[in-house]
């Protein structure tokens, strides 16, 4: 199943690759992508896996970058 959210604030394209090189460590996680130019994070994981995944997700995206809020595409 994949997923994806818009990274609102993402303003450096070093910042998006931390963010995904982080999610894909995730435990579950098959595949993260994160495209700086369109500010969007594809997640791609098991239908069970997935609520956890995005709640971990969203805990990198905010130790990574404070200032950037993930939300639903």
């Amino acid at each position: 199943m994949k997923k994806s959210f818009k990274l609102v604030g993402l303003d450096c394209a070093n910042c998006a690759a931390k963010i995904e090189t982080a999610v894909q460590k995730i435990t579950g996680v098959q595949t993260a992508t994160v495209s700086f130019m369109t500010t969007k994070m594809t997640i791609e994981a098991e239908r069970e896996d997935m609520p956890a995944i995005v709640e971990q997700a969203k805990a990198v995206v905010k130790k990574l970058e404070p200032d950037v809020e993930m939300v639903k595409a």
